[in-house]
């Protein structure tokens, strides 16, 4: 089974449809690790995309953030489209799942608490990862791509679908690709279309 993963697409539109086009002949099935929209901006076009794609999908930071409180004016928003801001109010932070196989854990932060803390593709908790009970662990938060093997336990990273802010890939944004079968991960990447010219 291969699963299309993506994160961090902060309401760049145009890139989340290109990387779900590009999916999907390919991708049996697709999870979303987070931050669809910024806290200030909701989009109802990426909401629907994942909600009509089947797509697993679980809340970022800045879905916590519309979520809260702090957030309940914009929430009433006549350009918020009830039945999507409904779907993000029943979605999980954390998701467990079988998927080809292989248990998988996804969120969008750090998978150890405190939750929101950002962990790069070198960060030392990551070598406890066999501990978390799962085959496949998936975050995003910090837009860095990583494959990552501890034992028999594989965490990866997309990176950013929606933000060119990755060292070394200039105004690309990207998602991954992962084999449940092999373990094997490819990332794809693309010219941010918000950039273009």
């Amino acid at each position: 089974m291969k699963l299309g993963i993506l994160a961090d697409a902060h309401g760049n539109l145009a890139a989340f449809e290109r990387a779900l086009t590009e999916l999907a002949d390919e991708a049996d099935e697709v999870l979303v690790a987070g931050d669809a929209f910024s806290d200030h901006r909701f989009s109802n076009e990426i909401v629907k995309l994942i909600r009509c794609a089947g797509a697993h999908y679980v809340l970022g930071n800045h879905e916590l953030s519309f979520l809260s409180p702090a957030n309940a004016r914009a929430r009433e928003s006549s350009r918020v489209s009830r039945l999507e801001l409904d779907f993000v109010s029943r979605a999980p932070t954390e998701l467990r799942v079988r998927l080809g196989g292989m248990r998988v854990l996804m969120v969008h932060g750090s998978p150890w608490p405190p939750y929101g803390r950002y962990l790069d593709p070198g960060s030392p908790e990551f070598d406890h990862a066999d501990e978390l009970d799962a085959d496949l662990v998936v975050l995003g938060h910090t837009h860095l791509p990583m494959a990552r093997r501890v034992r028999g336990t594989l965490v990866v990273n997309p990176g950013s679908v929606g933000m060119s802010d990755q060292p070394g890939l200039g105004d690309s944004v990207g998602y991954a690709l992962a084999d449940t079968g092999s373990g094997e991960v490819s990332f794809r990447t693309f010219p941010n279309p918000r950039r273009a010219s």
